[in-house]
């Protein structure tokens, strides 16, 4: 399996990219995983700046790979879209994927379940960055 194999199933589609666009999605990334260390945020909200920003940095890797997720599962597609871009482990694509289904809650019940710590991220993405 390939990107350009997802690009055959509909999964993605060609994308031209440029140095401003890929500075931006960094640029998110950076403010979002300083953003998730603020002190006084509710974990909640630090989880979901966190998983914003590695998300963000998951986009870019993709974009500069030349492709963009199409919107039908698209979160989906950008976190697995790793293994591809930046040689990813699978153990990590999969933790990814269940923080996107805690990112998915976040909004729809006050009483969510507990989400992971965001502690952890920032690192995680630095690597992701300078891979990228």
């Amino acid at each position: 399996m390939s990107l350009q194999d997802w690009q055959e199933f509909g999964w993605l589609k060609e994308h031209k990219t440029s140095r401003l666009e890929i500075a931006d999605l960094f640029a998110v990334a950076d403010r979002d995983l300083k953003a998730c260390q603020t002190p006084d945020l509710s974990s909640d909200w630090q989880f979901n700046i966190a998983y914003n920003g590695a998300l963000q940095l998951a986009s870019a890797a993709l974009a500069a790979a030349g492709y963009k997720a199409e919107r039908v599962n698209h979160r989906y597609r950008v976190i697995h879209s790793l293994e591809f871009t930046l040689g990813v482990e699978a153990g990590l694509i999969r933790k990814f994927d269940v923080f996107r289904g805690f990112a998915r809650t976040i909004h729809s019940s006050p009483h969510s379940p507990s989400r992971p710590s965001s502690r952890a991220w920032p690192h995680v993405c630095s690597a992701w960055r300078w891979a990228s």
